[in-house]
């Protein structure tokens, strides 16, 4: 029996021209596959479509991957490809088990020897961190900031506190209705001559992509509302 391959499949992380930021490759990849596991079936198989049109949605089989689905399902997923068939991973957006749950499929891959292979595609942290001018040898990425008042402040000094110790650039975004709310904490909170970028749109229309001391961000704060941002201390 041939061995399976689970493709890492990566997704936009804008609302731009595909053929901008997806490789051609990945089109001939996923014309083949029959099942892919996926956060959501109805933006996945949008985004099949439009990756290649000739692709027959019909003739693809569906798992969901997000908060909803039950830890004894995930353990089935997989069953087609031990039978040798291979499985597409996407994320709603960018790569997959970066900032992501995908990686508990990866996992079970590799417990099941099926092979896996990442394709190249956009990331918006690391996109963010490149273009940032803050150090890309030593960085964290921390996931979203805490909700609560006291544990976000208490957060936002432990980070700045660890990139100046560790020389380490800090990574890290919330959702996007409370980014206002964050960008006014970190400014608040931060000392004034401490580097901030701020990116948004990364390969959009209205990318920006921002590094500036605090001092400076008080004096022109963007509004960052619903804006999906990454953060970088």
């Amino acid at each position: 029996m041939k061995t399976a391959t689970l493709f890492l499949i990566p997704n936009l992380i804008s609302d731009t021209e595909i053929n901008s930021v997806i490789p051609i490759i990945i089109k001939d990849k996923v014309i083949d596959l029959k099942f892919f596991i996926v956060e959501n079936i109805r933006e996945a198989r949008r985004y099949l479509k439009k990756l290649n049109n000739e692709i027959d949605i019909n003739s693809i089989t569906f798992f969901e991957l997000n908060q909803h689905t039950k830890e004894n399902e995930i353990s089935d997923f997989l069953y087609e490809a031990e039978k040798g068939n291979n499985f597409g991973l996407i994320s709603d957006a960018g790569l997959p088990c970066i900032a992501d749950p995908g990686n508990v499929i990866v996992k079970l891959a590799h417990e099941k020897n099926i092979k896996v292979v990442p394709l190249v595609g956009p990331s918006s942290i690391f996109l963010a961190l490149m273009a940032s001018g803050l150090n890309g040898q030593n960085f964290a990425f921390n996931g979203y900031i805490p909700i609560e008042k006291n544990d976000r402040i208490k957060k936002i000094k432990l980070l700045e506190q660890k990139s100046v110790k560790e020389k380490q650039s800090q990574i890290f975004m919330d959702t996007p209705y409370r980014n206002n709310k964050l960008l006014a904490d970190l400014i608040n909170t931060l000392n004034f001559d401490t580097l901030l970028c701020i990116a948004f749109d990364i390969s959009g229309e209205n990318e920006f992509i921002v590094t500036r001391h605090i001092f400076e961000w008080k004096k022109n704060k963007p509004d960052l509302n619903k804006k999906p941002c990454i953060f970088i201390v």
